[in-house]
């Protein structure tokens, strides 16, 4: 039986600027996708009915979720009603990022698995109507979806890809708190701080910043300690919080330095992962 394995890489935001809140709830967003080498893997095939297991470190915290209310089981039924499939699928989610942390995990796992079954089932991964079910799982799950190096707008969906990072040394720490992205929002001061800046990705994130970034360390003090890690880590290039938190990152000029601050980060038993960017 085919198995269709499918990453599902951790997601920052290199920076992100909220410029107003919508009529419909959302945020009007400018942020710049970026991706790493590594994250959460999903694995599909047919089956006679459609269920989810779940393996790695963070299978746990999932597994107190309904069954069927988890962003994977509704990208698995969304996708079959979308493209008139009647196949169950067994899904199997090996969990290894943070939930609820500002890289994207759901709605990399979601991502993942509209890809997987796309390919199972031979729709195109760049099918418009994949597109649009994304936008209709999250806002961020696009922008997963897509994969790559992307400008995001409106709700951080309308998407313009940029060049390649280039395998860049990169550095996530969580320092073990959860956040509620709506909390996060709910205390942004509604003040618009201006858009990107013109230039390439680099540019535009170094100019940057994260608006989320100061009602989330109001709310999680424990962000603080990390960034001023990452921030005084020999090395470093950018450090900043990714999307709502408490996840942030830190992108360095060498391997080594990177290491060097991922063992400082995990001697304070902070969860870390080494990566790179694509």
């Amino acid at each position: 039986m085919t198995a269709i394995v499918e990453p599902a890489p951790a997601k920052i935001n290199l920076a992100l600027h909220v410029r107003r809140r919508r009529d419909d709830g959302y945020h009007e967003l400018e942020t710049l996708f970026a991706f790493c080498r590594d994250g959460d893997v999903v694995t599909v095939t047919r089956a006679d009915a459609t269920d989810l297991t779940l393996t790695g470190p963070f299978a746990g915290v999932l597994a107190g979720e309904a069954a069927g209310d988890n962003l994977v089981m509704r990208a698995a039924r969304g996708f079959c009603a979308r493209f008139g499939v009647e196949d169950g699928h067994a899904i199997m989610l090996d969990k290894h990022l943070p939930v609820a942390s500002g890289i994207g995990g759901g709605s990399a796992d979601a991502a993942a698995t509209l890809r997987a079954l796309a390919r199972l089932h031979g729709v195109a991964i760049d099918h418009p109507e994949l597109f649009a079910l994304a936008a209709e799982l999250g806002a961020d799950v696009p922008a997963c979806l897509l994969g790559r190096t992307a400008l995001g707008q409106g709700k951080g969906d309308a998407l313009q890809p940029l060049a390649p990072l280039g395998d860049r040394p990169v550095l996530l720490v969580n320092p073990g708190v959860g956040v509620s992205t709506a909390a996060v929002f709910a205390r942004w001061d509604g003040v618009d701080r201006g858009g990107l800046v013109d230039g390439d990705v680099w540019a535009m994130a170094a100019a940057g910043r994260n608006d989320l970034e100061p009602p989330a360390r109001a709310l999680a003090p424990a962000i603080d300690h990390v960034l001023d890690l990452l921030g005084q880590a020999p090395g470093v290039v950018l450090s900043r919080m990714s999307g709502s938190g408490a996840t942030c990152f830190a992108v360095f000029g060498s391997v080594a330095a990177r290491d060097a601050a991922a063992r400082a980060a995990g001697d304070r038993g902070w969860w870390t992962l080494a990566t790179f960017l694509t």
